[in-house]
């Protein structure tokens, strides 16, 4: 069963804590994506930021994007999968969590993130099938 690491995309783009939320909607909006992982000048995983994470808690409160920093946002521990835990860690990891992207962590280190996308190359299609219907699940 292949790891993280051989599924993951190693090339991540990281919004910093200081980043301010103007510029993190502008780089998710180039890259298409709808989150981006927070990362501290130690390079080491803060958390995920998500558009959902702007629109609900900025915008919908009326805060100004400009002002409010990516780091005010980081709440908690990120939901991670290691390097080298398998596919099925990873499935069972994103349904748990109900998150179609987990950042890949090794030690300390961010290597890369792995998305749904890259689990459905991977494997059979019942599995995935299972994946989506956990996450998809509203509770």
């Amino acid at each position: 069963m292949p790891t993280a690491r051989e599924i993951m995309t190693s090339d991540v783009t990281c919004v910093r804590e200081q980043d301010d939320l103007r510029s993190a909607a502008r780089r998710m909006a180039e890259l298409g994506v709808g989150s981006l992982p927070i990362c501290g000048d130690d390079n080491r995983l803060k958390g995920m930021l998500t558009d959902r994470d702007i629109v609900v808690k900025v915008l919908a409160e009326g805060r100004d994007p400009g002002s409010v920093t990516a780091g005010e946002l980081a709440q908690g521990e990120a939901v991670t999968i290691g390097a080298d835990d398998d596919a099925a860690e990873i499935l069972r990891t994103m349904g748990k969590h109900k998150v179609r992207r987990l950042p890949v962590i090794d030690g300390h280190e961010l290597v890369g993130i792995v998305a749904v996308a890259d689990v459905a190359r991977s494997l059979p299609e019942r599995p995935v099938g299972d994946l989506i219907e956990a996450i998809s699940e509203r509770g």
